[in-house]
């Protein structure tokens, strides 16, 4: 089995289980914030800082991490957004960080995990998420569109995700406002940056948030996104490993976008 067929399986086993409760876990306290409208207010790159603990990939990265601290020092070092993991079998996150993060903030935060049924969307958006995560290898088309409408009627904007041309087709097939370009390839965990550059080439529509996903690392690899057409990157490890955060941040915050960019709105 790949790595992403091992957690699509435990994926639907949690979902199985949830549906047996009869209780919601989290009440929402903050307001839905956008984060398609402050990439398309800034003239500079737009970066998605992500808290993440662990990985299939790269096994434990930073377990003990106050997670409130590196929230606020996104938020104060200039992130657009706050990608918070809450799969809790493989990378060690939960709901209850979202929710912890999604209360100390006061821009979107991201659900990143597995979506693969409309009980994570509400749980989601009731542990304070403003934007959930559909990724396209993980979903047949009729089930990602039907879970694209259910998050957008309930008020979330959602991170289309895709790897090749074919799910970039399928994507699209719902009018987006935001595509995610992952260069990790889910099936063998493999980062190819040229990923980016590649689809970024087959999308015609103007308006979009396009962010490149994963081997975000330097100022270099955010000024190929920038010229391949992404307006924002996810940043996950590096961050996580970063002994200053401010100063990472920012070095990768100095890349200016253009006005031809491709994605621009």
């Amino acid at each position: 089995m790949t790595f992403l067929e091992k957690i699509i399986d435990k994926k639907k086993q949690e979902v199985t289980e949830r549906k047996l409760q009869t209780f919601g876990k989290h009440t929402r306290k903050n307001p839905i914030y956008s984060l398609h409208k402050s990439v398309h207010a800034a003239d500079h790159i737009s970066i998605i800082a992500e808290i993440k603990r662990a990985s299939p990939s790269k096994g434990a990265i930073q377990m003990n991490v106050d997670i409130l601290e590196q929230a606020k020092q996104y938020e104060q070092s200039g992130a657009a957004a706050i990608s918070v993991l809450t799969d809790e079998s493989f990378f060690h996150g939960s709901l209850n960080d979202l929710k912890a993060v999604s209360e100390a903030v006061s821009i979107p935060v991201l659900c990143k995990d597995f979506t693969i049924d409309e009980i994570q969307i509400d749980d989601a958006k009731n542990a304070g998420a403003s934007i959930i995560l559909l990724i396209l290898a993980a979903l047949p088309l009729e089930r990602f569109q039907r879970l694209y409408n259910y998050a957008t009627e309930q008020g979330l904007e959602v991170l289309c995700e895709v790897h090749n041309a074919d799910e970039l087709k399928d994507a699209l097939t719902v009018s987006p406002k935001i595509i995610g370009i992952n260069n990790r390839n889910l099936k063998t965990f493999e980062v190819d940056l040229q990923t980016t550059t590649e689809l970024v080439q087959q999308i015609d529509e103007n308006g979009l948030t396009i962010i490149s996903e994963s081997g975000m690392r330097t100022k270099e690899d955010a000024e190929l996104a920038r010229n391949a057409g992404a307006n924002t990157i996810l940043v996950g490890e590096t961050l996580m490993r970063s002994e200053n955060v401010e100063k990472d941040m920012q070095a990768l915050l100095q890349v200016p976008l253009s006005s031809s960019a491709k994605g621009a709105f």
